[in-house]
This record gives structure tokens, C-alpha cells and sequence, in this order.
């Protein structure tokens, strides 16, 4: 390359001197290029940060999870006047689903129940709005929430309900900045938690993804599910309570008793939630598991739930990759637009440089008379539109970088500028000049020498 260059340095700079003289003709020949360049940089960084942002999401929903909810009726539409509906009882989401999905279900790995509601953290008369989550130690696993600090629940703990928490970097910074959190207590909802451990802290803010089971995980506080069950919250016994007075008005049919709860009597809201859990994540072996797992799921719970579909199933994973493979065509389409730009630009350039053979037909044949060669020709007009084109590179990377910073200050989306992408752009650019210079430079070439001089 070197020596080549040596070889046609004369032709070279005649080129550079021809795109100095002409700075605006220069310019507007390269601005396809620039805006082609720029384009496709900062579409590659749109699309690479929407592949990292799900690569997050998904490290955040978990591997291999299913989310079990609850579905929570409005008992209003349920029933009108004059209809006499009456509906088949259902527990709802409760421990003893937890307990058969995982002596049922060999391809189950792990397995948690999540109870959670938001209240007040109070210490030292400082508050702070915090989520409260009982969950079991399976759901640190499944979720992969390391610990800076501190110890999991042992079975102790989590089989009698003791009053311990894992915190958040949220709660530890606002409570606990200056000293220690292990072993202090902390009061949520007028009951003191006792400081276990600490996770470590997420840098990802996602929102919009809860019903995906993404959550806020540094504000949350964690408790044993037997602790939220014995000190807080236990909607099991609201079913009871449904149960007993169910039973007092059990009619007879067919020699046989049966048990009918009307859809008004739960409650006088509109909804009741009888659930005894918020939700059931359930994390299986492989990937291949997971449709299978998830209709065996769903036919299991409709039965113990006496034929009632009280709950809804997903697959978090399934779900972002289908995003994934949306964002992904979308990007492609988005790519293939921008390159158009490069194709424009490539046109631009060969139209101006044919244009520029016509204007200096004179100037050609008087070098192919004084001895300069077809070569030397061509490396003149293929030089001129290899430095527009790169030129051009050089300024469409600069712009590139910028848009994709703006694009991510002024939408909101994550955008990331790889070495790849800039590559790939410049490449494209100087490949352009060589594809679309060398027809002109070659027409160039080919002139008569006294044709040439002849030529006003």
C-alpha cells in the first residue's frame, strides 16, 4: 500500500488539491455520505441498547421463571338484578399450591410465594416509602440477588416467622449510611424488623415491567412468607370466614350437600381479593420446560381451584424475547433505510465526479501527453472519491455518536455506540467512494488524448 501510494503520490495530490479548490462542491457531494453514516451509527446504537436493555430485563424477571397472579374478579359485573348466578368457590393462590406444584412437578427448580404491600420504613423519626415482600429464600436464587453483606433466612427463621428482614441499597442508604445495618432493627408498619442482610444494589431503572415481575428491588425490604403471614397480612382467613358462613346457608340436591357461594356475599366492594398470595414464581430446569410446565400449571390450579380460573400464567422470558425479535425487525427495517442514505450518497458521488470528467476533459489530456499513464488517471478521479467518501466517514461518525446521545438525553432510549457499528459505517463509506469513483475515474481513463485537447 505503501509503495503504492509512493508510486501515485503526484496523482494523489493532485485529487487532494482538486477537492480543496472546490470546498462546497466537495461538501455537497459528501453529505449523503455524512447523513448515510450518521444514520446507520446511530441506528445500530438504538438497536444494540434495546438488545442490552433486555438482556437486563431478563437477568431481572430471572431465568427460566413463571409467574404465577392472581386474578381479581369485579364482583360488580359479575351479578345483576333479577339473575340468580351463583358461583363456584375458589381458596385462591395459597401455600398448600406452593406445596403441591413442587412435590408434583419434577421439572420445578425452585419455587417462591410473594406476599408484598407498600407502606411506611421508619427509624430514628425518619420515614421512607418502602415495599415489604415475604417471600422464601428460593426467591433471592430466582431473581439473582447477591448479598453485600449479612446471611439468607435459615429454616428456623423461615419456618417460625421470626422478625428478620433483608433490605435493599435504598433502605441501607437511607437508614443505615453511617453505621452498620446488620444487627439494627428497623420499624415497617408499626412492627421492628430486625437487619439479616443486605443485596446488593441494582443499577438497571426499568419501569413499566411489574406485571413481567420486575420490581424495584432496592427499596423493597424482605421478610420470611411465615413472618408476613403471623405479623401482617394473612388473606387466608378471610376465606375462612367466607367458608363458615357459606356453610350456613348450604341447600340440598340430590341426597347430596353442597356448598355455593353467592358472587354478592363476598364482600360490598366491588373487588375482593381472597387470595392468600400475590403471586407464585416458579423457575424450572431447562427452557425447553417451560411451555410444557406452564399448561401443566394451568390445568393443575384449575382443578384445585374447583374448575375456577382465578389466576393468570406467564413466561417473562418467552415474553421480552418475543420484544426482542419485534425490536430486532424493527431495527433491521430501520437499518436498511439508513443504508439507503449510503446508496444515495454513493450516487451523488459518482454523478459529480462524471460531472467533473466532462469539466476536465482538457486537463486529462494534456497529463495522458505529457506521459501520464491510464493508471495515473484513474488513481486521480478514484482518489478524489474515495477522500470525499472517507472525509465524509470521518464527519458521519462524528454526527452519528452525537445523534445517538441526543436520541437517548431527549427519548428516553438506551443507546449504545460499539466500536462495531463505527466500524462497519466508515468501512461502508470508503467502500462506497472506491464502488461508485471507479466507473468515472476508468471513463477518465479512457479518453483520446487528442480528443482531449481538442476538446473546448
Amino acid at each position: 500500500m505503501f509503495r503504492f501510494i509512493l508510486r501515485y503520490f503526484h496523482d494523489i495530490e493532485i485529487a487532494v488539491e482538486s477537492i480543496v479548490s472546490n470546498k462546497l462542491k466537495s461538501m455537497l457531494t459528501a453529505l449523503g455520505i455524512i447523513f448515510g453514516v450518521a444514520a446507520v451509527i446511530a441506528m445500530l446504537a438504538i438497536g444494540k441498547g434495546a438488545k442490552q436493555e433486555i438482556m437486563e430485563q431478563m437477568k431481572m424477571v430471572g431465568v427460566n421463571n413463571i409467574l404465577i397472579n392472581p386474578v381479581i374478579a369485579d364482583k360488580s359485573s359479575s351479578t345483576t338484578e333479577g339473575e340468580k348466578q351463583q358461583k363456584k368457590f375458589s381458596r385462591g393462590l395459597n401455600l398448600l399450591d406452593v406445596d403441591a406444584i413442587r412435590e408434583t412437578l419434577p421439572s420445578v427448580k425452585r419455587i417462591s410465594p410473594e406476599i408484598s404491600f407498600n407502606s411506611i420504613a421508619m427509624l430514628n423519626g425518619v420515614k421512607y416509602t418502602a415495599k415489604l415482600v415475604g417471600v422464601s429464600n428460593d426467591y433471592f436464587f430466582l431473581y439473582n440477588l447477591p448479598l453485600v453483606g449479612g446471611a439468607f433466612f435459615n429454616s428456623f427463621q423461615e419456618e417460625n416467622g421470626i422478625q428478620v428482614c433483608i433490605i435493599g441499597a435504598n433502605i441501607r442508604s437511607k437508614f443505615f449510611s453511617k453505621i452498620d445495618p446488620l444487627g439494627q432493627y428497623i420499624k415497617f408498619n408499626g412492627i421492628w424488623l430486625k437487619v439479616i442482610g443486605v443485596l446488593q444494589k441494582t443499577n438497571v431503572s426499568l419501569t413499566g415491567f411489574e406485571e413481567k415481575g420486575v420490581n424495584v428491588y432496592n427499596d423493597n425490604i424482605y421478610i420470611p412468607i411465615q413472618t408476613m403471614l403471623l405479623r401482617y397480612q394473612n388473606r387466608a382467613l378471610l376465606n375462612t370466614k367466607l367458608v363458615s358462613e357459606a356453610s350456613s346457608r348450604q341447600f340440598y340436591g340430590g341426597g347430596m350437600a353442597r356448598v355455593v357461594v353467592s358472587s354478592a356475599d363476598a364482600s360490598s366492594n366491588t373487588e375482593t381479593n381472597y387470595n392468600q398470595l400475590d403471586r407464585i414464581v416458579v423457575q424450572v430446569t431447562e427452557t425447553e420446560q417451560l411451555q410444557p410446565t406452564t399448561e401443566i400449571l394451568s390445568r393443575m390450579l384449575t382443578r384445585r381451584h374447583t374448575g375456577v380460573k382465578d389466576f393468570e400464567i406467564t413466561v417473562p422470558e418467552l415474553l421480552l424475547k418475543q420484544q426482542q425479535r419485534t425490536k430486532d425487525i424493527f431495527n433491521v427495517v430501520l437499518g436498511a433505510i439508513a443504508s439507503i442514505s449510503l446508496i444515495v450518497g454513493g450516487i451523488g458521488i459518482m454523478n459529480i465526479m462524471f460531472a467533473s470528467v466532462m469539466e476536465r476533459i482538457k486537463e486529462i489530456g494534456t497529463r495522458m501527453a505529457i506521459g501520464a499513464k491510464k493508471m495515473d488517471i484513474v488513481v486521480q478521479f478514484l482518489s478524489e472519491a474515495v477522500l470525499i467518501s472517507v472525509s465524509g466517514g470521518f464527519i458521519g461518525v462524528f454526527f452519528g455518536v452525537i445523534m445517538a446521545k441526543l436520541i437517548e438525553q431527549i427519548a428516553g432510549i438506551m443507546t449504545i455506540v460499539s466500536f462495531f457499528s463505527v466500524f462497519i459505517a466508515f468501512g461502508v463509506s470508503a467502500a462506497v467512494g472506491v464502488i461508485f469513483g471507479y466507473s468515472p475515474a476508468k471513463r477518465a481513463s479512457e479518453k483520446d488524448p487528442i480528443e482531449s485537447l481538442r476538446h473546448e
